[in-house]
């Protein structure tokens, strides 16, 4: 196990190194730079003030030895100033990590609990009305935009009943943990319902599978019940694919919701990745890129330690002779 994760870090900081130089590059790419704002905001400024400004930022030099220059301060603790919010990089993409948190990861939570029962149940009843009901919400869910189901659940629950505010986290000096609770209402619904429909046919499918296999005929042939047989046999076997698509979504969690959180005016990471580099804030677009894709490699380490818990039978020891 030791030489598995230690070979696990060691691809995990390649990936994360080779990703921060092409962000960075990217972003070098981008044009106006942040030297570029400043002289259009002032027409005082001349050439030689450019030039001056530049070689003080260290933008006069080649890319490869500005990345390495961010490189070495980012390693030393120093991530950078956010050139939008007026702050520290971390202290600005701490507050939204966390909103990102309490969103994504409520809508992620809730759809595992509902999409894997759906898919056990369809899968048990294939080719009955129950089937057919779960594979046409489940194709519904997966086709929907998701621009449009936020606009039709603000519409439906805010504009048409007026039960739920159509966005924001929190009423202006309500400070309660049931005001911000209304507040996530419909996001983390309207995320939940976007989920589903994959998570649900996935599970499905592999629960079909599983359900033909010869140890499921020999299980019940010697009278185990038929809920033994789904739960306890079944569903930990269809469960080892489920868990990989499982911890790709956990990636998508950390980079955020773009569509949704922009819809519902949520201050999360996809927003907050949005505005960086739409405002050409280098600093903070890089750092928190670089914390969607440490979260995308997190989820797939925490997928392939749950298969040791799901089969006993796959290790990541050494070979056996």
């Amino acid at each position: 196990m030791f030489t598995y994760l230690t070979g696990r870090l060691v691809q995990s900081v390649t990936v994360l190194t080779v990703m921060s130089f092409a962000i960075y590059w990217l972003m070098g790419l981008m044009p106006g730079d942040p030297i570029d704002l400043m002289i259009s905001a002032n027409p005082e400024l001349t050439s030689e003030d450019s030039s001056r400004l530049r070689a003080l930022h260290g933008l006069d030099v080649p890319v490869v030895e500005r990345y390495w220059n961010w490189l070495t301060a980012a390693l030393g603790g120093d991530l950078g100033f956010s050139r939008l919010h007026a702050k520290p990089v971390l202290g600005v993409i701490i507050p939204a990590l966390g909103n990102t948190v309490i969103l994504l990861g409520s809508s992620f939570v809730f759809s595992i609990l509902i999409a894997i029962p759906m898919g056990v149940f369809a899968a048990a009843r294939q080719n009955t009305r129950l089937d057919y009901a779960i594979n046409l919400f489940s194709f519904l869910a997966i086709s929907v935009p998701s621009f449009w189901l936020a606009l039709l659940m603000i519409s439906l629950f805010s504009v048409t009943l007026g039960l739920l505010p159509a966005g924001g986290t929190e009423t202006i000096g309500v400070d309660s943990l049931a005001d911000k609770a209304k507040f996530l209402l419909l996001p983390v619904a309207t995320l939940t319902l976007l989920s589903l429909g994959s998570q649900a046919r996935f599970t499905r499918a592999e629960m079909i599978q599983i359900l033909r296999q010869d140890y499921i005929r020999t299980a019940r042939s010697k009278g185990v019940p038929e809920s033994g047989v789904i739960f306890r046999h079944a569903l930990r076997n269809a469960f080892i694919p489920v868990v990989t698509i499982i911890a790709l979504d956990f990636g998508y969690l950390f980079s955020g919701a773009l569509t949704i959180e922009i819809v519902f005016a949520f201050p999360g990471m996809g927003k907050l990745i949005f505005d960086a580099i739409m405002g050409n804030d280098f600093n903070l677009a890089m750092v928190a890129l670089l914390f969607a894709t440490t979260m995308t490699l997190a989820g797939n380490l925490i997928a392939d330690l749950a298969y040791c818990a799901l089969d006993p039978r796959i290790t990541y020891g050494t070979r056996a002779p």
